[in-house]
């Protein structure tokens, strides 16, 4: 991801057209707005991943008022060009992460594989008794304690899939210790020996984000989010890990490998 506004002030005003719209064409100034952003990313003046300098600033290098400028970045969004990220800025919108889903499935070596930094953090842990869903998957009798584990992952600073992980209790002790000292699951199964594990079932849907799902993908309402549950098991094949992870469905493209 690149911070600076420099490169994209500069992309606007200086490839040799004038930087405010023309009054008087017959073309709406939004419109003009539009094609000149658009031409810059097409062109590469404006490069995925840079910010867009505030809507104040735009708006004074346009010579328009904010209503106007407001309804320029709106088709931008919607075309799929920017994408406004709460607390952050706009930012040119990068291109999905093509994200593989096979036998050995691994956020941090995907998101590195596609020439872009990994990161994450813990949400929260605890200790909840299995319900009816989460102890067939892990073999285990409802009511049984299980730790759960939610982890938020993101590329290049830009949040990318919050997921929740289940594991048996007594098997996994102190896992989310490690995971918030590691900052990786898988990392922090290799620490208690698990760490070579295998997807045995994975699930994919799709449904409208919930309001704590958009607060921490910083995604605007109506958003969709898509849906992977994912059993993971040891060499045995024996459950270890039920997974809920939920991406925002316009930064990935999930490719299932046979």
């Amino acid at each position: 991801m690149i911070d600076s506004d420099d490169t994209a002030m500069t992309a606007i005003e200086n490839d040799g057209t004038p930087a405010s719209p023309a009054r008087g064409t017959g073309v709406a100034l939004w419109k003009q707005i539009v094609e000149r952003i658009e031409a810059d990313i097409a062109e590469g003046r404006l490069a995925a991943g840079s910010r867009l300098p505030t809507e104040m600033e735009l708006a004074e290098r346009f010579g328009v008022n904010r209503h106007t400028l407001r309804r320029a970045l709106a088709i931008l969004t919607d075309q799929g060009l920017i994408e406004a990220t709460p607390g952050r800025g706009t930012f040119v919108k990068e291109p999905p992460i093509r994200y593989p889903i096979a036998a050995r499935t691994r956020f941090s070596e995907i998101v590195s594989g596609e020439g872009r930094a990994p990161g994450g953090r813990l949400v929260r842990s605890l200790i909840e008794p299995a319900g009816a869903a989460i102890a067939e998957a892990l073999r285990l009798t409802p009511g049984q304690d299980v730790l759960r584990i939610d982890m938020l992952r993101e590329a290049d600073g830009v949040p990318i899939t919050v997921g929740s992980h289940w594991y048996e209790a007594t098997r996994c002790r102190d896992l989310d210790l490690l995971v918030a000292s590691t900052g990786s699951v898988t990392r922090a199964l290799e620490a208690l020996g698990l760490g070579d594990y295998r997807r045995l079932e994975t699930r994919i849907t799709a449904r409208p984000a919930d309001e704590e799902e958009r607060r921490l993908l910083s995604l605007p309402a109506g958003r969709t989010v898509m849906v992977v549950n994912a059993i993971n098991g040891d060499a045995q094949r024996r459950p270890i890990q039920y997974s809920r992870a939920r991406f925002a469905a316009d930064r990935v493209q999930l490719i299932v490998k046979n």
